[in-house]
């Protein structure tokens, strides 16, 4: 039976196809249709050949083939629905098709044994290069570099430092967030952490100590590690208020607790901003905006994180390679929580 005969001729044939008919893996085939580097010429041989029996070129034109570009970016979400994800992913848009690139996406839902599998999937459909977008800072164990495209990391980084990422400054978010509040003429500081697991806890809280002890202060009580939800703010602020002690302003290392913070402020008659500002971290416009008063937050830098990520890869297949972490800087977003004492 001649090839041109075969299933996959009648069907249009795939990088799966290929890769089965040269008896070599999908990172493999992928690699030898891409030109790329750290594969024999036998192999390379082998998989070309395949390609040319089974008639296979890649979904857009012809000429693109004979680059090795098909000017397709692939993106592996580890979880769609995360607050961070789709500021990312917006900035990833905009940088890619400024430049008239097309865009990807696979989704792991939230299980990490699926992202090899949404990175097959995206080879084979001939990407350029690969953008890993995490749902936190925490680093990202590495795919590996034998897949024969380049791969950048957003918002989590890589776990091997040789890998290019791109994730937000959270140390100087939290120096952010006390230099706000000493602008808003407060001094009696006090910090409601979030989960110590996360990299980001540690972090933020390391910018604001180092931030009050410069200037001479500490926060109010000592601070503890917790959750990153409500009940969590609503628990360490009535331990503020049983303290005795005063205060006049509370970093809130996340969103949610800074709401649980403003309900409990608000049920014990504590007036935000006048006598206490609270202020949180993420920028969930959920929470800033739905929460009485409005919250001043910190922003995460989502879109610069995507767009920057997808500078960064495509410089990488032009040949310019980056090694190492880049911190995008975090913003603040001021809304009524805040507001400097008359």
């Amino acid at each position: 039976m001649s090839f041109a005969s075969n299933g996959a001729s009648r069907r249009g044939a795939r990088l799966e196809d290929v890769a089965a008919a040269a008896g070599v893996s999908l990172s493999t085939a992928s690699k030898a249709l891409h030109h790329r580097p750290r594969i024999s010429e036998a192999t390379r041989r082998r998989v070309l050949d395949a390609a040319r029996r089974l008639e296979y070129s890649p979904n857009k034109s012809a000429q693109s083939l004979a680059r090795g570009r098909t000017d397709l970016i692939g993106v592996v979400t580890y979880n769609m629905r995360a607050h961070c994800t789709g500021p990312v992913l917006a900035g990833i848009e905009q940088e890619l098709s400024s430049r008239s690139i097309g865009m990807l996406l696979g989704n792991a839902g939230g299980d990490a044994s699926m992202e090899p599998n949404q990175v097959e999937r995206l080879l084979a459909m001939n990407v350029d290069g690969l953008i890993v977008v995490h749902d936190e800072t925490n680093p990202h164990p590495a795919l590996g570099d034998d897949w024969g495209v380049p791969i950048v990391y957003a918002y989590g980084p890589s776990t091997n430092p040789l890998d290019c990422s791109v994730t937000c400054d959270n140390l100087e978010a939290g120096r952010m967030a006390v230099n706000h509040l000493i602008a808003c003429g407060r001094h009696r500081i006090a910090v409601i952490a979030g989960d110590k697991a996360f990299i980001a806890a540690v972090d933020r809280l390391k910018g604001t100590t180092e931030a009050l002890t410069e200037i001479g202060l500490e926060p109010v009580l000592p601070v503890r590690y917790g959750t990153w939800n409500e009940s969590w703010g609503r628990e360490e602020t009535l331990r503020l208020l049983d303290s005795g002690e005063p205060f006049d302003a509370v970093v809130c290392q996340n969103d949610p607790i800074a709401r649980g913070c403003l309900d409990t402020l608000r049920e014990h008659g504590v007036n935000v901003p006048d006598e206490v500002a609270v202020i949180g971290h993420d920028n969930r416009e959920g929470y800033t905006l739905g929460s009485r008063p409005t919250l001043t937050s910190i922003a995460n830098g989502g879109v610069e994180i995507g767009r920057q990520s997808a500078r960064y890869l495509l410089d990488a297949i032009d040949g310019r390679v980056r090694h190492g972490v880049d911190y995008v800087p975090c913003h603040l977003v001021q809304h009524e929580s805040t507001r400097p004492l008359d």
